[in-house]
C-alpha cells in the first residue's frame, strides 16, 4: 500500500469504517453516493490513505452505517488523531475507553511477536485467569460486564486457532509470569497446562526467560507487541509494521522504522536468553504440578 498519508490512526479508521459498510450491505459505489463523493475518495479512506479527513464527513458515515454514539466518538477521535506518525492513545482523550483500538489491530495481524514480563499474555489465557485480572482492573463491574470483557478476551484467541490462515504467535515470557500467583493455585495449574498445550500447535512458540538469565540487554523491558501485518505477492508489507506498548493510562504505537528494528532487536536479545522451546514446555508443566501438589 502506499505510504503517502498512511498512519495507524487513519488505516484503523479506514477499517472500521469498510466494516460498517459492508454490514450495510453497502458497495463502495453507493456508499460515495450517498455522500456524493467519487468511489476513489472514499477507497482512499477505507484503505488509509486519505489525504484529508473532515471529522464532519466522519460523523456522517457513521450516521449512515448507524454506528452507536460511542463508537462515532471513536472514530471522530481517531480522525482528529489521523496524522501521527508514533501514536499515544490516551485514555478518555477523544477517543473513549472502552473502545479497544487494539483489538481492531490484532485481529488484521498475521503475525505476532511478543514479550510478557509479569503475565501470561491475552492470546493464552484461560478464561478463569482472565477474570481475576479484568475484576481486578473493573473492581465496580457487574457480573454480566465482566462475563462481556471475559467473552472478548476469549474470542479474540480464534486469531491463533482458526482453521484457515491462523496468525503465528511467538511469545516469551519470563518466568515472573509462571510464579505470580492470579486468582489461586488451581487457576495458575490450570492456566500453565494451557500455554504448554498451545505451545504445541505449529503456529505457537513459547519460551520462557528464567531467572538465571538476567538482564538479557542490560536494560529492564516492559512489555511489548510486534505486530505484522503480511506481504503481498512481491513480497512487499501489506501495512508497516507496528509495536504496541501497553500502559496503565494508556497505548503507544510506533511505526517508525528504527523504532520497530529497536524492539525487534531486543526481542531477538531476550530470546537468545530463553529456554528452548522443548525446555519452557517442560518448565510451565512442571511449574503448573507444583501448584497442585
Amino acid at each position: 500500500m502506499s505510504d503517502n498519508g498512511s498512519t495507524l490512526p487513519r488505516r484503523q479508521l479506514g477499517r472500521y469504517l469498510r466494516e460498517g459498510r459492508m454490514q450495510c450491505n453497502l458497495t463502495i459505489a453507493e456508499a460515495a453516493a450517498l455522500m456524493e463523493w467519487s468511489e476513489s475518495k472514499l477507497q482512499r479512506l477505507e484503505t488509509g490513505n486519505a489525504e484529508k479527513i473532515r471529522v464532519l464527513d466522519i460523523r456522517e458515515l457513521c450516521r449512515i452505517y448507524d454506528f452507536d454514539d460511542e463508537f462515532t466518538t471513536a472514530l471522530g477521535g481517531l480522525a482528529q488523531q489521523a496524522s501521527v506518525k508514533s501514536w499515544w492513545h490516551e485514555y478518555d482523550d477523544l477517543i473513549p475507553e472502552g473502545f479497544n483500538v487494539y483489538v481492531g489491530l490484532e485481529a488484521s495481524a498475521r503475525g505476532l511477536v511478543s514479550y510478557q514480563p509479569d503475565l501470561i499474555p491475552g492470546l493464552l489465557q484461560t478464561a478463569d485467569y482472565a477474570r481475576v485480572l479484568i475484576g481486578d482492573y473493573w473492581p465496580d463491574a457487574g457480573d454480566d460486564q465482566l462475563d462481556r470483557r471475559v467473552q472478548l478476551k476469549i474470542r479474540r484467541q480464534s486469531l491463533l486457532t482458526r482453521k484457515r490462515n491462523p496468525a503465528t504467535f511467538d511469545i516469551v515470557m519470563h518466568e515472573t509470569a509462571l510464579r505470580r500467583v492470579v486468582g489461586s493455585p488451581r487457576v495458575m495449574a490450570a492456566q500453565l497446562r494451557r500455554v504448554a498445550d498451545m505451545s504445541t500447535l505449529p503456529t505457537i512458540a513459547v519460551r520462557v526467560l528464567p531467572f538465571s538469565a538476567g538482564v538479557p540487554i542490560g536494560h529492564t523491558v516492559g512489555p511489548f507487541v510486534i505486530l505484522d501485518f503480511g506481504h503481498d505477492s512481491g513480497n512487499r508489507p501489506l501495512e508497516p509494521t507496528v509495536v504496541y506498548l501497553e500502559n496503565f493510562l494508556g497505548d503507544l504505537y510506533l511505526e517508525k522504522q528504527a523504532a520497530v528494528d529497536r524492539y525487534l532487536q531486543a526481542y531477538q536479545a531476550i530470546q537468545r536468553a530463553a529456554l528452548d522451546e522443548t525446555s519452557s514446555r517442560d518448565l510451565l508443566r512442571k511449574a503448573a504440578k507444583e501448584y497442585v501438589t
